[in-house]
Order: C-alpha cells, then structure tokens, then sequence
C-alpha cells in the first residue's frame, strides 16, 4: 500500500452511480434499514455499467482519483499507522476514548486498542458479541453498547431474528471494563426500537443514556409511526445491573416532518443527539428535523428549538457544537450511507453539513442557518461518501473540525466564519473497487490527545497527524476520556 501527498485537486465529472438527488431521495426512503450502511442491507456489490468504469479507471489514470486502495493526503497531514480488524469481520463503527485506549465498535462486537504510542497501536482485546451497529461509548469503568438488530436473545450468543418474533430483543448492552483485557458483560436493557445509537449524559450518582432509535421499514413493526420520542435509561454508576428505562419523552407531538417529495425523510425518531452537559443543550439530528433541548434536567430533556431543511437535507444524521456552544453543525447523510454523492451530479448542498449559528437562551433559542459545507474533492461512483462522523479540534478562538467521510476519507475542516466553512487538510484513500460500489471508508474520525483516530469499515484502526498552525493549540487540551457525542467543555 502507498501513501503520497498531492496537492488539493478538484475532480472532474465522473459517470453516476445513483445521479441524481430525488433519486437518492427515493432510494433512502425506501432503503436499509439502517441509516449508516448494514452489512446485510447495504447498497455494496452494485456493478457498475462500462462507460463508469472507464471514466473511474480514467480518473486513476489522469490522477484525478487516487488508485485502488493508494493513500493520498494533504501536506499537513501524516498517516502514522494502520491496524487491521483482528478476528472481528464485519463492519467497523464509532470510537470512545479513555486513558490510553480506544474502543472501537463494530458489527460484531468490539476492540479495545492501546494508543498509548500512537504509532505502534495494539489490539488489547476483542468481544464478539454481534448486534449492528455496537455504537459504543466508555464511562469509568462502564462500556456501553447499542443493539439495532433483531435478536433471539440479549446474550452475545445471540443470533438474528425476524423483528416480528415476539421474542426478539434490541437494546442497551452494558460491560465492566476494570479489566482491559478481560471486559465482563454486567447487564442488558431493551428499549422500544431497539438503539441504533446512544448519548451518554452523566450525573453525580447515575449515568442517563439517550437512546437513539426510528422507523427502518414495515419489518420493524416497534418501530412504526408514531415512533416520536427516546428512551431515557438511568444507570446507577455503583450498580450498573439495575439499569433501567425511565422515560419515553415525546419529541415531537406534532409528528414531526411529514416528509417532502423533494427527499426529506418523515420523521418517526432520532438518529443521533449530541450532548453538551456544560451547556445543559443537546442538539439532535431526528430524521426530518433538526432540534435543540434544554436538558437541565438529564432525566427530561425537552425541546426548545426545532429546524427544517426539506431542499437540501435528506437525512438528519449527527450534530456537533461548536466549542463554545455558540454554533451547530447537522449532518445529512443523503443516501443512508451506501451512496455514492460526492460527485458533481449530487452538488455542494445535499449530503453535507448545515452550519447554524445559535441565538438566545432556553425558550427562547433560535438556530439560523448560515452555510454548507462538504468536501471539494470529488470521489469515484464506486465510492459511498457522505457527511458522517466528526469531532472538534480544541483551539481556542477557533472552530475546527474534523470528520468522516466514508471513502471520501478523513476532513479536517474550519467553520469560525459559520458563513464561510473551509478545508484545511484531509486523508483518503483510492476506491475498493473500479467496477463495484463497495461500502467502506471512514465511518468516525475523531481528534484525541495530539492525534486523529479514524475507524476504516474496511480497513481497520487508522491513526493520522496534523501538523498546521491553525491547530497547534490543541495539543495542550488532554481528556481522561471522550465520547464525542457527549461534547466536552474545551475550555
């Protein structure tokens, strides 16, 4: 495998997988049943037609798209190591953070690697215990798992079951992880939907999980309409066996977005709810809508602000704060994930990041929207690519970002003016394949410590560097832990 810098490049017009917009519209509607790609479900395997696989060979050929499997990177980034998957086969996912670990997710079960030098990282153990999509994250001694697949059974002996068996279960799986190389499975809590994600809120004595969860398909028959709040679980930290649901608050009492014929999906739950406990907000990314919540109370968490983007959002996927809360970034990821949109046909406004500036307090709150962003570098029709998975670089006086991309790769990306986002720096590597759309890439891409972790669908554990003024300051911020979806204070 190599790895070369080159300079930015703006792409030249490839052929189209899935072209247009209103297509990628219907295919997600209509799609996998889960918004991030499932290996059982998602669009990989789609052969291209012979005329684009002659414009992606030709892009490789003429260097505008890099070869299959080569890295390419800006200046200031450095690729610093690679770590395969080990013995877990299926898809890699999100990434928590503690000590000197890291934790990374994937279909079948979960990693914990040793990042105590970031270029010789190693594999301390691996769970298998299978559940798509094992969105993870760490507190104390605690690791959470979520379930968004339909089991026999909560154990991780589980196998995969029609969601119309009465006794199919989806949920909250908790381990203890005193032991890094011996985790211990401690507790299990359903929830009405199942998780297809989660977001850690802690409190003096408990930890609150928001549980993230929507409607999939006529095969999720919990899941139907009205599916319009969370699950709120409580986990007493002294004894996580007595984890428990304590609340299912309605989000959207109105239903929420019906959805659009220009794409827009209905929204019957949440995907994703970031929270920022400093700030007592959460901002949630809810299918057809965007929203804010006052979560003063982490019991209760309640709206007070709620957008709507039906011409260029298809998919409310993620949010992200800017370090001092006064900005947000939504995610669209237009195509569930299996599609190939970074390309001209798509444009710069749909399956990319809304940045809205954030106006008042409490009842009072109002997002305005001010740009988009997404990456300029065109990618090939074989390449899923779309907004996904990112978190701040904390530099004081600055909003920086950075964020995957699938096979778009890793961005890092500056939004201090919210009116004029910028990239700074990326990572990526060439196609899986020149003749068939393959789902891989980077699913998360996370700044910890000094270093950016990004966990490959595909190819494993990547660890990068950036080396730039911008982001220079960063390096003095040190966490014990992070769970990007629980926004720290930076400051």
């Amino acid at each position: 495998m190599t790895s070369v810098h080159r300079p930015h490049v703006r792409r030249s017009r490839l052929g189209v997988a899935v072209a247009a917009f209103g297509l990628l519209a219907t295919f997600l509607a209509a799609g996998p049943a889960a918004a991030t790609p499932d290996p059982g479900d998602a669009p990989g395997g789609q052969r291209m037609s012979k005329s684009q696989e002659a414009e992606t060979r030709e892009g490789i050929g003429k260097g505008d798209i890099p070869g299959v499997d080569e890295i390419v990177h800006s200046k200031n980034i450095k690729h610093l190591a690679s770590l395969g998957k080990g013995s877990l086969g299926s898809l890699n996912t999100d990434l928590a953070f503690q000590g000197r670990y890291a934790f990374g997710g994937n279909y079948d079960g979960f990693t914990i690697y040793d990042i105590g030098n970031p270029r010789s990282p190693k594999i301390v153990s691996q769970v298998l215990c299978p559940g798509g999509q094992n969105d993870i994250s760490v507190s104390g001694n605690l690791l959470f798992l979520s379930t968004d697949s339909s089991r026999s059974d909560d154990s991780c002996s589980s196998t995969s079951q029609p969601a119309t068996e009465k006794s199919s279960w989806e949920g909250m799986k908790i381990f203890d992880i005193s032991d890094k190389r011996n985790p211990r499975y401690v507790a299990s809590v359903e929830t009405a939907c199942g998780s297809h994600t989660h977001t850690l809120v802690p409190d003096k004595k408990d930890i609150y999980l928001y549980v993230s969860s929507y409607f999939p398909s006529e095969d999720f028959p919990d899941c139907r309409p009205p599916h319009d709040g969370i699950s709120v679980v409580k986990v007493p930290k002294a004894s996580p066996e007595r984890a428990r649901v304590v609340d299912f608050p309605v989000l959207f009492p109105d239903g929420g977005n019906p959805g659009t014929e220009k794409g827009s999906l209905e929204t019957s739950g949440c995907h994703d709810i970031t929270a920022f406990p400093a700030k007592r907000l959460a901002a949630g990314a809810c299918m057809g809508d965007g929203i804010l919540m006052d979560i003063s109370d982490p019991a209760r968490p309640r709206v007070v602000e709620r957008v709507r983007d039906d011409e260029n959002f298809a998919f409310w996927h993620s949010a992200t704060f800017s370090e001092n809360g006064s900005k947000v970034v939504f995610t669209d990821e237009l195509g569930g994930g299996g599609g190939a949109t970074c390309n001209a046909e798509v444009g710069p406004t749909h399956g990319a990041n809304g940045i809205y500036d954030l106006k008042g307090r409490g009842d009072r709150s109002e997002l305005v929207f001010r740009s988009y962003f997404k990456i300029p570098r065109h990618q090939a029709d074989t390449e899923n690519c779309v907004a996904h998975n990112g978190s701040l670089i904390p530099v004081k006086g600055r909003d920086i970002m950075v964020q995957a991309w699938y096979q778009g790769g890793v961005s890092v990306w500056e939004f201090t003016d919210s009116s004029r986002p910028k990239e700074i720096g990326y990572f990526e590597r060439g196609p899986l394949s020149t003749d068939v759309l393959e789902v891989g890439g980077s699913w998360s891409a996370y700044y910890y410590n000094g270093h950016i972790y990004s966990n490959d669908i595909a190819k494993g554990f990547d660890v990068l560097r950036i080396d730039d003024p911008r982001t220079a300051g960063a390096e003095r911020v040190r966490l014990n832990e992070l769970n990007v979806q629980t926004q720290p204070d930076y400051r």
